[in-house]
């Protein structure tokens, strides 16, 4: 199944306002997703440049529901404790090369 998931940072200005020490989380959560790529289920990640707000973006294939909380659950990001959260959406019309 092929999900995509969105990280929104724990504020609207986080991409502009970011400290050095939310930075260096943010290279820890760019080693988890690129590990994800090794792994074979991430398909693509980055930041989105959105003018009402950047959010980063993800797009993974997993078994289940369950198994991409799962790995979003345990992006430094979210184990950090400093207010992100993933928003999680399948895509049942999907279309993954490889």
């Amino acid at each position: 199944m092929t999900f995509f998931c969105k990280l929104r940072g724990p504020r609207a200005d986080f991409a502009q306002t970011m400290t050095a020490a939310e930075a260096g989380l943010m290279q820890q959560h760019s080693v988890y997703w690129r590990n994800g790529i090794e792994a074979g289920h991430v398909i693509a990640f980055g930041l989105v440049a959105d003018p009402r707000g950047a959010f980063g973006m993800g797009i993974v294939t997993f078994d289940s529901d369950d198994e991409a909380r799962a790995f979003t659950d345990a992006d430094p990001s979210i184990l950090s404790g400093r207010g992100f959260s993933f928003e999680i959406a399948p895509m049942p019309m999907g279309v993954v090369t490889a």
